[in-house]
């Protein structure tokens, strides 16, 4: 029986997200940056910003950033660098992962 002042016990919920943080890819750190980057896999990066080589993943969040921190140039999409373009993926590679894990 818990009391007001006692502590509860970790319950299997907890426990169970604590082991999916810990072993699932959100594509941060070291590994996650080949992702971000768009270079190796062809990844979330797919659009560069042709004045300051800032990286988005599609153009409405290019325009986003273009209208923050370029607001005297005017915007236009064919200026972009489309990453992908000009990157030949190899099939046999990994997708970018965002879900899915190694550790298991």
């Amino acid at each position: 029986m818990t009391g007001k002042a006692k502590p509860k016990k970790h319950t299997a919920k907890e426990i169970a997200s604590k082991v999916d943080a810990a072993t699932t890819n959100r594509g941060g750190g070291k590994a996650g940056l080949a992702d971000r980057s768009g270079i190796e896999k062809g990844g979330h990066a797919k659009y560069e910003c042709p004045h300051c080589k800032t990286t988005a993943p599609d153009v409405k969040s290019m325009q986003i950033h273009h209208d923050a921190r370029h607001p005297k140039i005017p915007f236009d999409e064919s200026k972009l660098n489309n990453l992908h373009a000009s990157n030949v993926v190899d099939p046999a590679k990994a997708k970018p992962g965002v879900r899915g894990s190694f550790k298991k």
